[in-house]
């Protein structure tokens, strides 16, 4: 789990300083599923899958 953290930690701050700088190609991509791969076994998930869900049925109340 501590592994998987600090993974996600070390992938989400290069993939911010990629879209910060603009480069954007295939590595970047990869950098970014990476990030959700690694996000995804996280227990960050499950409020991350309940706000995605209250967005959406919120705007579908609109």
């Amino acid at each position: 789990m501590a592994v998987t953290i600090s993974l996600v930690a070390l992938l989400g701050l290069v993939l911010f300083f990629l879209l910060r700088s603009k480069t954007l190609g295939y590595g970047s991509a990869f950098i970014a599923i990476m990030f959700g791969f690694f996000l995804a076994s996280t227990g960050a998930s499950g409020p991350i899958n309940q706000l995605t869900h209250a967005v959406i049925d919120s705007i579908g109340k609109l």
